[in-house]
């Protein structure tokens, strides 16, 4: 909104122009209407026509049709008494925005049948006396007649048949509505052959294809073309989400999600779209959005998940059953009123049939996020995938639950967990008896039990500190209990931890002294705690070689990786001696990740081969799916893709036969992900990316998951699955803990950055570069990363420039030549300014040319700065590609001369085609332009012929045939103008 009232006619109108780039909806309607009060006081009827034609538009498409009337009524008594402040645009606008009063009108239940008749009567009257063509008449005399239910044949021909004329609706909403009749009449096939060229792409307006899409959707399910109807959800959703104009769209969508398996992603839309319950004006709109609304909560109702939480109206919080039944009162109330003002029961049966209809499909792959309605609730348990092997039951009879929990413990066994699940909460009743039993021992020890297990329950999420911290707390239980082997080994794995959480934020030394400290400090634990228990030893050991490993792989040090060597074999040997199974398996694999960190990939291969060997014949089998992942990491690093992808495959198998929570699966798909990339499958990889994000989002790794899914977005939009891509960061950004900024920062704005990319591959630039700005502000903050900060204004600035918006553009590129200052960009500044230049230069012509210039003068600097600095661009090289661009400059805007000596300087520069396809390209268009340029605008076609014929004799000399096509028309135009 301004800031101030505008204090003459030219402020005012560019007011109206800075309001009319804003999206509808609130803040646009109360600046209009701000503006229409600041019109009046000129007392001039052209700035007041202005302001009124701008309010209209506001109240239209921002779902306030009670308003638009009155403010049309206005503007036709200032046509009737003073017609000569209408010049011919203004004329035509008001006779076009009858029919957005007659929209309006049909929109207000309140309004009686006559009065829509009776405004129908004056429209025709207006275009009679106006001398224009009543079709537009007849199209919304068909509109009245669909509306109300009653029989349209007729209406449809009078309508149909007649020659559109300038006042007729755009011809994509006329398409909709030819679509909507044969949709009605229950014609699908034909429906959908009369939306082809919508939603197609070949009509368009501001609500379309939109609108069509919404429509388009079922039908298109009906007929069999599901991954058309996929594509066009994801597109047509993005152009109508949060719009309060198009909220029967979005309801319509919500529906859709409902009747194909998608009701988790129907959640998260309705979610999306909160604020259509409340600013939604039209009681039409209200009734379309409310009826979709309710076919998605009453599928998830029937699906028995009424209690699930569900975003309703504000003020209260809702679950999906109580929000079904407020809505459900809403729309029944909305359509008994409109069918009361219409004299049917059109809007009633119409939504009677929505509510009836059954799902279409059980399920549709919609978006690269799969969410199911149990990943809905809160808190939802981890589900555990299919299980090949059954899984130990649980003891009822708490002495013999503890003793289980233990021994299963002892030998790492995965069931084990389980077993600490159902003592927690045992432990935890108010209830509970501990027993008395000398086999068991006393409460203590359970309790530091159950304390050393959640510690290492934190210390695989990372959560090190706290993991450290419960430890203690169980060491000194166990000495309460007087098992002094427990707590010892308990205050190593404490040590571990600390030390751990302190390299975290530790260089160099800092962090290899922790190790070497927390090692030490074991040796003296372990040399302290006389008649350790075998198990126990074993698993000292363990945290030992663990502690030495951490190091080694720190530093890289030889002598700590033959520390860890020495290391490994004790455990081995004591482990052997006392037939510890699980910790002969931990040494050979630990061995094998030692000669992993030494560099010695083969040698690590060779070692976990003959590891699974002895884990197939004498187990524990558990240790199989995370030896196979580890071989097939291995393997990857190899570049050995067919193996990697082999065994990580057969780790996912296994991995099914253990509980879902023991095995991380997330790191397989992760890994598997990578191994289908190197094999050319960038697909599979997707879905196996978007695996992984989901099952560390299940298990509470926010961080983990979001990496993975952003990593999905940015494959997605390699591939060219753009809209895939947005509709998964459009899910990902709605997250709670995203939203409200507790998400590491850099992440989220990774997250959107890749977003504004994948919206200008799709063709929004202003949503595009919305967003670019938007995190070019943002990263400015970013002391630490001002290279980031570089290239996001960089990218911002190429954005503003296609706008047209230059000023803008050379502010973000100044920004960027800061940043790039501190941390160089060498070859993402370059490209960004000569692109600025190119721009420039080609929207304004002779009239950009210094600006222009100024671009490329700054792209030289920064190509001067990297052949000091040696730098060598992975792309174009930065001088030959900057003569060019001088070259295109100046051609843009009529230096013929100036350009073709900068494209010779370029092709000095370039040296000739050569033998690389990419260079052969640049070269023989930077031949082709200087062609043109001499033989063309300079119009010395003979020598720009010379020149271009022997281009194309040495680039089909080295084979670069395909390079010659541009060059062989060029030569055949040179010919004729010589």
């Amino acid at each position: 909104m301004p800031t101030t009232a505008p204090q003459n006619t030219d402020e005012l109108y560019q007011a109206l122009q800075d309001n009319d780039r804003r999206p509808y909806g609130r803040t646009r309607t109360v600046t209009a209407e701000e503006l229409v009060d600041a019109a009046e006081q000129f007392g001039e009827p052209a700035p007041l026509i202005h302001a009124l034609l701008e309010l209209q538009e506001a109240y239209t498409y921002g779902s306030e049709p009670r308003k638009s009337p009155v403010v049309f009524a206005r503007l036709l008594t200032l046509f009737d008494e003073q017609p000569d402040a209408f010049d011919e645009r203004l004329s035509h606008m008001v006779f076009w925005r009858f029919k957005w009063v007659s929209h309006a009108l049909r929109q207000l239940p309140e309004i009686p049948l006559a009065s829509l008749r009776q405004w129908l009567t004056e429209m025709r009257d207006r275009y009679e006396k106006a001398g224009h063509g009543l079709q537009p008449y007849y199209g919304q005399a068909y509109q009245l007649a669909a509306h109300v239910g009653e029989d349209t044949a007729l209406a449809y021909e009078l309508w149909a048949g007649r020659t559109r004329t300038r006042f007729s609706d755009c011809e994509a909403c006329e398409t909709c509505e030819r679509a909507l009749y044969h949709l009605a009449a229950g014609d699908d096939e034909r429906a959908l052959r009369a939306w082809e060229p919508v939603l197609g792409g070949k009509e368009s307006c501001q609500e379309e294809p939109s609108r069509s899409i919404s429509h388009a959707l079922l039908p298109l399910l009906r007929t069999g073309r599901t991954d058309r109807a996929r594509e066009l959800h994801l597109a047509g959703y993005r152009g109508c989400r949060r719009n309060p104009s198009m909220s029967q769209e979005v309801g319509r969508h919500l529906e859709f999600c409902a009747l194909t398996g998608n009701e988790a992603r129907g959640l998260e839309l309705l979610a999306e779209n909160r604020i259509l319950f409340d600013e939604v004006d039209s009681p039409l709109d209200q009734l379309g959005f409310l009826t979709g609304v309710e076919v998605l909560l009453q599928r998830v109702e029937l699906l028995g998940h009424g209690e699930l939480p569900a975003t309703g109206y504000a003020g209260r919080g809702w679950t999906v059953s109580a929000l079904r039944a407020e809505v459900r009162g809403r729309a029944d109330d909305l359509a008994a009123r409109f069918d009361a003002r219409n004299g049917t029961t059109a809007h009633s049966d119409r939504r009677r049939a929505r509510l009836e209809r059954a799902p279409l499909l059980d399920a549709l792959e919609l978006t690269l996020r799969v969410r199911s309605l149990d990943d809905m609730a809160p808190a939802a348990p981890v589900a555990a995938p299919p299980a090949a092997r059954t899984a130990a039951a649980v003891p009822d009879a708490l002495p013999e639950l503890i003793l289980r929990a233990r021994t299963l413990d002892d030998e790492g066994h995965p069931d084990a967990r389980a077993c600490w699940d159902r003592l927690r909460t045992r432990v935890a009743a108010r209830d509970y008896a501990h027993p008395d039993d000398p086999a068991v021992g006393p409460l203590d020890r359970l309790r530091a039990d159950l304390l050393a297990e959640e510690a290492s329950r934190m210390v695989d999420r990372n959560e090190f500190a706290d993991a450290a911290d419960l430890f203690e707390e169980a060491a000194a239980l166990y000495d309460d209990a007087g098992t002094p082997g427990h707590a010892t080994l308990a205050r190593v794995s404490a040590l571990l931890a600390t030390a751990e959480f302190t390299v975290r934020d530790a260089e160099g030394d800092a962090a290899e002294a922790a190790f070497t400290t927390a090692h030490a400090s074991m040796v003296r634990l372990h040399e302290e705690t006389p008649g350790l228990a075998p198990h126990h030893e074993a698993r000292l050991l363990r945290r030992r070689v663990t502690a030495l490993a951490l190091r080694a792989q720190g530093t890289r040090d030889e002598g700590h990786v033959a520390a860890v060597f020495a290391e490994i074999d004790l455990l081995h040997e004591f482990a052997t001696r006392h037939d510890v199974v699980a910790q002969i398996s931990g040494a050979l694999l630990l061995r094998a990740s030692t000669h992993a960190i030494s560099g010695d990939l083969p040698a690590a291969v060779a070692e976990i081969g003959a590891l699974l060997d002895r884990l197939k014949a004498h187990g524990p089998a558990w240790h199989l799916p995370h030896t196979l992942g580890l071989r097939g990491r291995f393997q990857l690093g190899l570049r050995d893709a067919q193996a990697a992808h082999a065994d990580l495959t057969e780790g996912l198998r296994l991995a099914a036969d253990w509980p879902a929570d023991t095995i991380d699966t997330a790191r397989l798909y992760g890994d598997l992900a990578e191994a289908a990339l190197q094999l050319g499958r960038p697909d599979e990889a997707l879905r196996h990316l978007t695996r992984s994000a989901e099952l560390e989002l299940r298990h509470g790794s926010r961080v983990d998951a979001f990496c993975a899914y952003s990593n999905a977005a940015q494959l997605g939009l390699d591939l060219g699955r753009t809209e895939d891509c947005i509709a998964l960061l459009d899910s990902l950004l709605t997250e709670p803990d995203v939203a409200s900024g507790e998400l590491d920062d850099r992440l989220t704005a990774q997250l959107r950055l890749t977003r504004a990319r994948a919206l200008y591959a799709g063709e929004d630039l202003k949503a595009a570069t919305t967003e670019f700005v938007a995190l070019a502000a943002e990263s400015a903050g970013w002391d630490d990363d001002p290279g980031s900060h570089a290239m996001i204004a960089a990218e911002t600035a190429v954005l503003l420039g296609e706008s047209g918006e230059f000023g803008r553009a050379r502010e973000a590129a100044d920004q960027a030549l800061a940043a790039h200052a501190r941390d160089p960009r060498y070859e993402q500044l370059s490209n960004c300014l000569r692109e600025l230049g190119r721009l420039q230069a080609q929207q304004q012509g002779s009239d950009g040319l210094s600006d222009a210039l100024a671009f490329l003068a700054d792209a030289g600097r920064i190509a001067d700065a990297a052949r000091a600095a040696g730098y060598e661009a992975r792309g174009r090289a930065l001088d030959p590609a900057l003569a060019y661009e001088y070259g295109r400059v100046n051609a843009y805007a009529g230096q013929y001369e100036d350009s073709l000596v900068a494209l010779d300087r370029a092709l000095t520069l370039l040296g000739g085609p050569g033998g690389d396809r990419d260079h052969a390209g640049e070269w023989a268009e930077c031949v082709r332009l200087a062609g043109a340029v001499e033989g063309i605008y300079l119009e010395r076609p003979a020598p720009a012929l010379t020149r271009v014929d022997a281009a194309i004799t040495r680039l089909t000399a080295l084979g670069h045939t395909a390079e010659t096509e541009s060059l062989r028309s060029l030569a055949t135009r040179l010919r004729d103008e010589e």
